[in-house]
């Protein structure tokens, strides 16, 4: 196993360094070029990375901190504002995407069944690559990073609940009105914890002894992941609670030092998402999915941001940062691959239908990128003009 990782390891970090060599040479979002490795290296092509699995659930790490960050960037008051003013455009644009994912599957030949979780799979947008193309200068300063951060947050509530009815269908859990009680329960409980526990406790720690640069880096991570952790126990998500642990810790000055030092782990783990995502997809069936994956993708990408101009225009919001948070959303979600993952294990969905949705995530993925960072700042624009970070 050892010698799996290491090599697994050499063969995706040193790949990536090439790749993202060429991408850069050839002004090409880096992004891609790790999904593209994923891809040759997975088992569907030379099938070099004898681990899939393990580099999955590492790369879940990535995505535990990616919410870590962008919560010590987030002030409590401002998130709760934003919270109340998105809720119901949330909901009104989570309707409309699952009834286009709906449309298409039935107009492609899928079952009723099959094109409800297409549906529900298409409802919602990527945090991670929505947040790793926010500019930090737009999140500390503009009303845009609040604006795409509350609706993220809330179709991450959205997807939670889809997820918990998926496991109860499963029968991976017997615990009937528990299960569902558990992250009502839990979620605010969690948040009062949280903020008891740094005031009182962790802030005092690190006030302490925060001349050892070490000791704050070890508190962070420590803190980052028991929230994480606690929060799966509670019936939420991993992310969920490692999003608490930052807002949480947001008002102390020392947010942005830990925000700073946090961010090369962060990129360590998030390359073997993006890799993750290519290896995972079955080459043989891109013949069959390919025609409904780009059509769902390219009217993701088309009516999303039509969808939030015609929805923040009634929260007065005016029409270019309307367009460009449509934009910036316009991808499908990590969470749709969750969601196609385990449909397919439990049959409710055929393993076309849950490449479909693969093949949609992989395809929207690409061409928000562009988009965004052909159009708007973003932190790893290849145009001088265009890159904030």
């Amino acid at each position: 196993m050892e010698a799996s990782i290491v090599h697994s390891f050499f063969l995706i970090f040193a790949g990536a360094a090439v790749v993202a060599s060429i991408a850069l040479y050839t002004k090409q979002p880096m992004i891609i070029a790790y999904i593209a490795l994923g891809v040759l290296f997975g088992p569907s092509a030379l099938s070099l990375i004898d681990e899939p699995k393990l580099m999955d659930e590492m790369s879940h790490i990535g995505i535990i901190f990616l919410l870590f960050l962008l919560g010590l960037d987030m002030q409590p008051s401002h998130l709760i504002n934003m919270l109340k003013k998105a809720s119901w455009i949330a909901l009104l644009s989570s309707a409309a995407f699952a009834i286009l994912g709906y449309g298409v599957a039935i107009l492609c030949g899928y079952s009723a069944i099959e094109s409800l979780i297409v549906g529900v799979a298409m409802m919602f947008s990527s945090t991670i690559v929505c947040i790793k193309l926010l500019p930090t200068t737009v999140l500390h300063h503009k009303h845009t990073g609040e604006l795409v951060v509350g609706l993220l947050l809330l179709q991450d509530m959205i997807a939670i609940a889809v997820l918990l009815i998926l496991y109860s269908i499963s029968g991976n859990e017997n615990n009937g009105v528990l299960q569902y009680l558990k992250p009502v329960v839990g979620l605010p409980l969690l948040i009062a914890g949280a903020f008891l526990f740094v005031k009182y406790i962790l802030l005092k720690l690190i006030t302490r002894f925060d001349r050892f640069h070490e000791y704050i880096f070890l508190v962070s991570i420590g803190w980052c992941l028991s929230m994480a952790v606690l929060a799966e126990s509670a019936g939420l998500s991993a992310e969920m609670g490692a999003f608490i642990a930052g807002v949480a810790l947001a008002t102390s000055p020392i947010s942005q030092y830990i925000a700073t030092h946090l961010k090369p782990l962060r990129d360590f783990f998030l390359i073997l998402f993006f890799f993750s995502i290519g290896a995972s997809f079955n080459l043989d069936l891109l013949g069959l999915v390919i025609v409904p994956a780009l059509i769902l993708a390219i009217g993701s990408m088309l009516i999303k941001p039509v969808v939030f101009r015609f929805l923040l225009k009634g929260i007065k919001e005016d029409a270019s940062t309307s367009w460009e948070v449509g934009f910036r959303l316009g991808q499908v979600s990590e969470f749709s691959l969750l969601i196609a993952y385990l449909a397919a294990n439990i049959g409710l969905i055929g393993i076309e239908a849950s490449h479909v949705i693969q093949a949609t995530a992989i395809l929207s993925f690409a061409l928000s990128t562009y988009i965004v960072i052909l159009n708007f700042p973003n932190p790893i624009a290849i145009s001088d003009k265009l890159r904030r970070d």
